[in-house]
């Protein structure tokens, strides 16, 4: 009996939490020309996550600061806290389990329309790996970099869109956090370098 009454108790919390989620797209007034020329000519399948992984402003309980972003790799779960309560939350692609940053960092850098190096570990354990990917949406790095920093070291793990999209809610990169482009465009434009970041 004891057992059946916490299990109603935890359904009422996740349905709870469920209709506190008020999900809206990335405003459109964060891309400019640039990023809609680039992103009409995607050569990616335009695909949207399962709707609990869209943009979403939900209830936020935790003690961090404004302005901070903490990221949920179990849940896949990204979080610009808001304040009053309140975050944005993106659903996000995480690292394979053994290859994810988890704990403290800063926006060291950011970029728009990144290039991409892939370091020797990513070429050693995936064949047919380009030197060098130049910007656009086939890179996969996608429209928006923020790069993590502990102190002045880059931990070479990154925050940025991607060019799969239908991997967004799964564990399947090199470490770093994917976004769809337009949510990385979105958050790109409203965390500042320096930004705390939180990787759980």
């Amino acid at each position: 009996m004891v057992l059946r009454g916490a299990a109603v108790v935890l359904l009422a919390v996740l349905l709870g939490a469920c209709s506190n989620a008020q999900r809206q797209a990335a405003p459109e007034a964060s891309l400019t020309p640039r990023d809609k020329k680039l992103l009409a000519s995607a050569p990616y399948k335009k695909v949207l996550p399962p709707e609990m992984y869209q943009r979403a402003i939900v209830d936020y309980a935790g003690t961090e600061k404004p302005g901070t972003i903490v990221v949920d790799t179990d849940k896949k779960f990204l979080y610009l806290v808001e304040g009053n309560g309140k975050a944005i939350r993106y659903g996000v692609t995480v690292g394979e389990e053994g290859l994810a940053f988890k704990g403290e960092a800063k926006v060291g850098r950011k970029a728009e329309w990144p290039t991409w190096t892939p370091t020797p570990e990513i070429k050693q354990r995936l064949t047919g790996i380009p030197n060098f990917v130049g910007p656009g949406p086939h890179n996969p790095m996608g429209a928006r970099a923020l790069y993590l920093y502990q102190g002045n070291k880059d931990t070479l793990f990154r925050i940025h869109g991607t060019n799969q999209p239908e991997y967004i809610g799964f564990a399947i990169s090199s470490g770093c956090i994917r976004m769809l482009n337009e949510d990385v465009i979105d958050l790109y434009t409203r965390v500042p370098q320096g930004a705390n970041v939180v990787v759980l």
